[in-house]
């Protein structure tokens, strides 16, 4: 009898565990340090679980900027359309939303989970719950057996290490997997947070807490070098801190603290200088004897104009017809160059995942075993791999999970 041991019960976790049982030769157990397996993905997509993505399986590289290449293998050995139909299979049925993100119709976590976890009762799994992992003890570069923080060692033929990252480290996340793989001779890629909201140092960003700005630019830029880092159109969020939001979590993956970086919002991306200029000249026009604080409500979301007002300069009392050119150009400047500075990203512990992890140089991207330990293997955000929003994360967990599995004999 073959005996894995996989430590971490999140995605990639209970998959490989899954994979691995229907060789009836293996007897599987997942060590998990928290009271139930799967803690982490009851929250993921707000409880409603965002299980992988629609597009075809090859457009998926263009959404994992985290070493995409290497997940070549396991995205292909195992699908979205093989994930999907996994849970379809089993009773589940799933709905594609916008963007298209996967979630059960229902819109439950609990349900793709309870299936989970009915395939590892019934796949004779066993599980080691409020099992929490001291560490591997590895001689002639194998690893003979895991010990817990309570006294107990497991021993086994093959281990998994499939624990996460450090983000949402209240469900189990507390990067203890990446002090195991340094202690296996494993090199780990700089750990920081990803998807993750901004916070800015611009004291006017308060004012706009909860305004939510759809169809706009969002660029960020390297203020050492005045380049580009990243750009994209789509929603955002100001909060009490910065702003969060779709694009801006995006956006996040590209800012570290090795440099210092200014956002900047094009509020009226769908036309050119001249064109918002002319139209300034047209609302301008409806409003000659009107105070200027009283004439943008045809332009922009009420809660903004004030902080619009304060950062052109311009006298809010001052008659429409009294503005100049130049005034009017500087206006134009600022609704489509809304610049602010980057503080700082939020604490790892809000990120939605994790960037860094166990170099890739360093596993078997078609078996995920290690290349330095025989009988180890890796699965999941503990590997150097990390992609954007949209489902795409959890399905590098599942795939790699079950292309782990598949080799855990």
């Amino acid at each position: 009898m073959n005996k894995i041991i996989i430590i971490g019960g999140g995605p990639s976790g209970m998959m490989a565990a899954i994979k691995a049982s229907e060789n009836k030769n293996n007897s599987v157990t997942i060590i998990e340090s928290n009271e139930k397996l799967g803690k982490k993905l009851f929250i993921t997509g707000k409880g409603r679980c965002n299980l992988t993505n629609d597009k075809d399986i090859s457009e998926f590289f263009e959404f994992i900027p985290g070493n995409p290449y290497f997940l070549y293998s396991s995205l292909y050995s195992f699908t979205n359309k093989d994930l999907m139909d996994f849970f379809v299979s089993k009773g589940i049925p799933l709905k594609v939303e916008r963007g298209g993100r996967v979630f059960p119709e229902s819109d439950k976590s609990s349900d793709i989970l309870k299936i989970l976890q009915k395939e590892i009762k019934n796949n004779d799994i066993n599980v080691m719950l409020n099992s929490k992992v001291d560490k591997l003890i590895v001689k002639n570069n194998r690893v003979h057996k895991v010990l817990l923080t309570n006294g107990n060692e497991v021993k086994g033929d093959k281990f998994l290490i499939a624990t996460g990252g450090r983000s949402y480290s209240q469900t189990g996340s507390t990067g203890d997997g990446y002090k195991w793989a340094k202690q296996c001779g494993h090199n780990l890629e700089n750990i920081v947070p990803s998807l993750i909201p901004i916070e800015l140092e611009d004291q006017w960003v308060k004012n706009l807490q909860g305004l939510s700005l759809k169809n706009v630019d969002f660029t960020v830029v390297d203020k050492k070098t005045n380049k580009k880092v990243f750009a994209e159109f789509g929603e955002m969020l100001f909060t009490h801190y910065g702003v969060s939001g779709p694009i801006v979590l995006k956006a996040s993956r590209f800012i570290n603290d090795k440099s210092s970086y200014k956002c900047i919002i094009n509020l009226k991306p769908y036309y050119t200088e001249k064109e918002l200029d002319n139209k300034l000249v047209d609302i301008f026009s409806q409003y000659l004897n009107k105070d200027f604080k009283n004439s943008l409500n045809d332009l922009l979301p009420s809660k903004i104009i004030n902080t619009i007002i304060e950062l052109s300069r311009i006298d809010a009392t001052k008659k429409v017809n009294s503005i100049t050119k130049e005034e009017r150009a500087n206006l134009v400047n600022i609704l489509q160059n809304l610049e602010m500075n980057v503080k700082k990203l939020r604490p790892i512990d809000e990120a939605i995942i994790t960037r860094g992890g166990v170099s890739t140089k360093e596993i078997d991207p078609s078996t995920m075993q290690s290349k330095l330990v025989e009988n180890l293997y890796f699965a999941g955000e503990i590997i150097d791999v990390d992609a954007f929003t949209g489902g795409f994360n959890l399905q590098i967990a599942f795939s790699t999970g079950y292309i782990a599995g598949t080799n855990l004999d």
